[in-house]
């Protein structure tokens, strides 16, 4: 039950308040349901190999750690390079829904925020592939909640596991009443056609559309990992591990399916392309009474999520430095508070400039594409070490031998080869920018403190 609580905490958040409008309405329309379905299968296949990782090597890191000891520096290097874009832009993601609830819950109580205060000056057009100027300054209500969590993370405050059961508690039940009250108010004639008709673009609706909404909506089912990351916890990891990542991704994608399927029949998906849709859709059911504890259920959890991914991107930094790879500071521990506060501070400062300037689809896409390909590393580390160390005691083993881990792979690769070209050329930069790092100062460090 903790385990899957963990699960569930990690993995309700962004994907199910955030990022269903969006696509929805602008990938698949309401054959989202589909699109959530097929994460789903990818996720499977890749939490078994996280689960397998974490049983023999239960260290944080998650997977920069995993890829280090199976396949070396290099590709260590590479995922983790990988994860701090995943991890600050999650949380930028995040922040940038947080920011829609927070304005729509204060405009039900009579407090107006200025529009231009609440958007990102610049958007990107995918039609014509320009970015263009909104007229806002900036997100002003995301940047605030970047601050105010980076600075519980300096202080030390944390969630004990009893806030975390409360919180997930809040949150499915406010789905659950969600779905239930929004299933008397579903216009058929919204589901019609339930796969829109390709408009002649790769991913933009059609069969492509539900390809590429998956490869967007994967970010829905990111935090699944955390589970994994307890295996040195678990009682029974051969048995518990299976059924807390899966009992979680099980429960998450029925929610998934049904807030999509509920949403795209009380409001038509063309209109979900805003930070707070499910708001939207309360709002068009006029039920005042729901309202303001929808807003508050997901702002408590969005706010949850924002510090789980901060805390996640410190421990990132924080290994990676302690490995040499980026300078010492970033492992520097506060004196009183006991916390990295360097990398906290560094990783807020990152999450400030992305979630007040980007865009929530770029921000999101990135994220979606850059959890796969750790997804994937995972997957191969699995295979690779199923050869090379045979002989390593393994709590938990992914069952199906190696059809499980090619099947994450295959997996993660089709649903990143549904991802907009855009995606791919920031993806590709970024990691180029890592490996010029890499090469000109971090394999200097690492190869100075192996020899002395």
């Amino acid at each position: 039950m903790d385990l899957t609580a963990i699960g569930v905490g990690a993995i309700v958040g962004a994907g199910i308040f955030i990022l269903t409008g969006h696509a929805a309405a602008t990938y698949a329309g309401p054959a989202i349901v589909l699109s959530f379905l097929l994460a789903f299968v990818a996720c499977g296949f890749a939490g078994l190999c996280y689960a397998e990782l974490a049983s023999m090597i239960p260290i944080s890191g998650s997977a920069y750690v995993y890829a280090y000891a199976a396949l070396g520096e290099i590709i260590a290097w590479v995922i983790g390079w990988d994860l701090i874009l995943e991890y600050f832009l999650g949380a930028s993601t995040v922040a940038i829904g947080w920011s829609g609830y927070v304005v729509s819950f204060l405009g039900d109580i009579g407090i107006r925020i200025p529009k231009y205060l609440c958007g990102p000056p610049f958007t990107y057009d995918s039609a014509v592939h320009k970015w263009v100027v909104t007229g806002d300054a900036l997100n002003v209500p995301a940047l605030f909640i970047i601050i105010a969590m980076s600075v519980v993370l300096v202080l030390g405050i944390r969630f004990s596991s009893w806030v975390n059961s409360t919180i997930v508690v809040i949150k499915v039940l406010i789905l659950v009443i969600f779905i239930t009250v929004g299933a008397f108010f579903m216009n058929p004639a919204f589901l019609t056609p339930f796969i829109p008709p390709n408009t002649g673009e790769f991913g933009s609706f059609g069969l492509s559309g539900i390809l590429r909404g998956a490869g967007v909506g994967f970010f829905a089912y990111i935090g699944f990992d955390t589970v994994s990351t307890a295996a040195s916890e678990a009682k029974n990891p051969q048995r518990d591990l299976p059924i807390g990542i899966l009992g979680s991704l099980i429960i998450c994608t029925v929610l998934y399916v049904g807030v999509s399927l509920v949403l795209t029949s009380v409001v038509h998906y063309t209109d979900l392309q805003v930070p707070a849709p499910i708001a939207v859709a309360v709002d068009v059911m006029k039920l005042h009474f729901l309202s303001p504890f929808v807003k508050i259920g997901a702002i408590a959890g969005l706010s949850s999520v924002i510090l789980v991914l901060l805390m996640g991107q410190s421990r990132i930094f924080y290994s990676m430095s302690r490995d040499s790879l980026i300078p010492k500071i970033f492992s520097k521990v506060h004196k009183r508070f006991k916390t990295p506060h360097i990398a906290t501070i560094i990783t807020g400062l990152f999450g400030c400039v992305a979630s007040s300037l980007l865009p929530i689809q770029i921000a999101g896409e990135l994220v979606s594409i850059g959890t796969l390909l750790a997804f994937l590393i995972v997957c191969a580390g699995v295979l690779i070490l199923r050869y090379t160390q045979p002989q390593i005691r393994r709590k938990f083993k992914a069952p199906g031998g190696i059809a499980v881990p090619i099947g994450g792979i295959l997996f993660c690769l089709y649903l990143m080869s549904g991802l907009p070209l855009d995606t791919w050329m920031r993806l590709i930069v970024w990691l180029i920018i890592g490996l010029v790092i890499y090469f000109t100062y971090s394999i200097k460090r690492t190869w100075r403190a192996n020899w002395q």
